[in-house]
């Protein structure tokens, strides 16, 4: 396993399961992060809930993985990838959250997908899998639509955020599959990430979140968005970036809406269309027809 030393119980246990299982855990918490921090909005200004989301993540990897161990042990290239990973984590969600503010979740998460897309298409080498990515996307457009009203910046900042994901699928990609000293693994690797991260939103956040030190439930509340957001759905990427290609990585996100339109129906009882039921059929049918590449 690439992401953590070799004979714990986590190793052990991961190994065990297929790579597709760690997307539902995965999908759950991309969303429900998410819809935390947007409720946050209202008490907190969004580069204060980022602080917080960033910051509680940095906190829980620090405690759990200790990544400043990596010190010393990265060779240029390791140490490049992660400062570009770091920066590329603070980045995407501040335009992630910038988005959210002005736009609907779907349409920023529909604008998200269009970055996934192209990189399962790089991937796409066979018949199979160019038929799976043609009905992933063709779900995908039914399920979610881009409003042509839409704020314009907000517009700029999910198209800003779909460059970034690209970015994290990519570099995620190569920290899943890149261990230090025969020792560290991915997600030692994502914990320094994240510190990197935690230091590059501080000047622009840190301010914006200091209301929450006076308010213990705002507090907890932002912890929360950034466990939900940043450590269980990163980890969970990282144990299926170690076992799937790139494009494989890529073409399966597009559950996400999918799970967004179920989510939507237990949680919040939005009871999905006969067009919505369409659409998730299709996302379905592709990721059941597609063939992993390991490699």
């Amino acid at each position: 396993m690439a992401t953590i030393a070799p004979g714990t119980r986590l190793t052990r246990t991961a190994a065990s399961l297929p790579p597709v299982s760690f997307f539902a855990v995965s999908a759950i918490f991309h969303y429900l992060g998410p819809s935390l921090a947007v409720l946050l909005f209202a008490r907190i200004a969004a580069p204060g809930v980022l602080w917080l989301r960033i910051a509680a993540a940095a906190v829980v990897f620090a405690i759990w993985r200790r990544p400043w161990r990596l010190a010393g042990r990265l060779d240029r290239r390791q140490l490049v990838t992660l400062l570009a990973l770091g920066g590329v984590l603070a980045g995407m969600n501040a335009l992630f959250y910038l988005a959210v503010a002005r736009l609907p979740l779907a349409t920023v998460g529909a604008i998200e997908f269009l970055g996934t897309v192209v990189l399962a298409a790089l991937g796409a080498r066979t018949r199979r899998n160019a038929a799976a990515l043609a009905l992933c996307v063709g779900g995908v457009a039914v399920l979610t639509a881009i409003q042509a009203g839409a704020s314009p910046l907000g517009l700029v900042f999910a198209f800003g955020n779909c460059a970034g994901f690209m970015l994290y699928v990519m570099l995620g990609h190569r920290v899943a599959n890149t261990r230090v000293s025969d020792v560290f693994g991915g997600i030692d690797q994502l914990g320094a990430a994240m510190l990197i991260a935690a230091v590059a939103v501080t000047p622009a956040g840190l301010g914006a979140a200091l209301p929450a030190f006076t308010h213990p439930a705002w507090l907890a509340w932002g912890i929360g968005v950034g466990v939900c957001s940043s450590v269980i759905p990163y980890v969970t990427d990282q144990l299926a970036m170690a076992r799937l290609s790139r494009a494989t990585f890529a073409l399966m996100l597009a559950l996400l809406p999918a799970v967004a339109v179920v989510i939507g129906a237990v949680v919040l009882h939005q009871i999905p269309s006969v067009r919505e039921l369409a659409g998730i059929a299709l996302v379905i049918a592709g990721i059941a027809i597609h063939q992993a590449d390991t490699t």
